[in-house]
């Protein structure tokens, strides 16, 4: 396969999880500043933070507002990283590596984006939020549905599921690191006693809370919601999970190739280092820099994909 088409395929699904990672950050950010109403503000600026707009935001508002955040995240033009930027993009790589992709994932991704474009045409009011984030949601997962039921285990399989991991590791970092100060009752550092009732939203807006009681029950406080949501490998959008997947499609590659490169060196490192983590050990050396560590070691890999493969020719 040609790099140019690794790449879009690659991104096609980075860009795809993005817009549905995108609505369930709304949707919890909505959920918490609706559960401390005195610091609706803080929570919004930390919803920004999660998904690295605050500095496009900060150049175009002059104060942090709920109403111009929810915008700014699902339908802003001058975003590139708003839902619908991302699916006009999924949509533009599923384009260009047509040729790659079956009739069925094609049709999901093309639908997927008519109905944002459509969803997306004008402010979505507070009344309209579950269903417009909902048919995000859904169309994301509709092309994922296509793509397992319809693609060949080829290398364009692989390269789709290395995105849709990439991106979905990267997003539940990114999320468990800022939501963690935000959530702190006190300043008094990592490890303290968190809000539990706020850190089940962060579970339910990662579709996790049903999962999560099947493990622990009733019980289980912000450890075990941490732990699950990074060291779990059963639960699809831990971090220990994504980067099993990353392994094992990096290694499908390595044979469907016949060479092993940097990338499947990394990867491997990756997924061992979270199998011997504990989560009593993250609070003692710090959440925060556990995270960062993962987030930069993630950002690394991915760009070493993309030298192994060669996107840019």
């Amino acid at each position: 396969m040609l790099g140019k088409t690794a790449g879009g395929i690659l991104w096609m699904f980075r860009y795809l999880e993005r817009s549905e990672n995108l609505a369930r950050l709304v949707e919890t950010g909505q959920r918490i500043a609706l559960t401390r109403p005195d610091a609706a503000t803080s929570e919004w600026t930390s919803v920004l933070q999660t998904s690295a707009t605050r500095a496009g935001y900060d150049a175009r508002h002059e104060a942090v507002d709920a109403e111009a955040v929810i915008d700014w995240l699902l339908r802003a033009p001058d975003n590139p990283s708003s839902v619908l930027s991302c699916v006009e993009s999924a949509r533009t790589n599923a384009r260009l590596v047509r040729t790659a992709l079956t009739r069925e994932v094609w049709e999901a991704v093309n639908d997927g984006w008519m109905s944002a474009r459509d969803a997306l045409s004008r402010r979505v009011s507070v009344r309209d939020m579950p269903r417009v984030l909902g048919t995000i949601r859904s169309s994301s997962g509709y092309v994922r549905g296509a793509l397992h039921g319809t693609m060949l285990r080829d290398d364009a399989y692989d390269f789709a599921r290395l995105g849709t991991f990439l991106e979905r590791a990267d997003a539940t970092a990114r999320l468990l690191d800022v939501k963690y100060y935000v959530l702190l009752p006190s300043a008094s550092g990592p490890g303290s006693r968190l809000d539990n009732a706020q850190w089940e939203v962060i579970l339910r807006g990662v579709s996790g809370e049903g999962a999560f009681r099947q493990v622990h029950g009733r019980r289980g406080g912000a450890a075990e919601i941490a732990a699950f949501l990074m060291l779990d490998g059963r639960m699809p959008r831990s971090l220990a999970f994504c980067a099993d997947k990353i392994e094992s499609n990096l290694r499908y590659l390595e044979e469907c190739y016949s060479a092993r490169g940097p990338s499947q060196i990394m990867a491997a490192d990756l997924r061992k280092r979270l199998a011997k983590t504990t989560i009593a050990g993250v609070f003692e050396t710090g959440l925060h820099e556990f995270l960062q560590d993962f987030l930069t070691a993630n950002v690394a890999l991915a760009a070493q994909i993309e030298r192994d493969y060669r996107f840019v020719e």
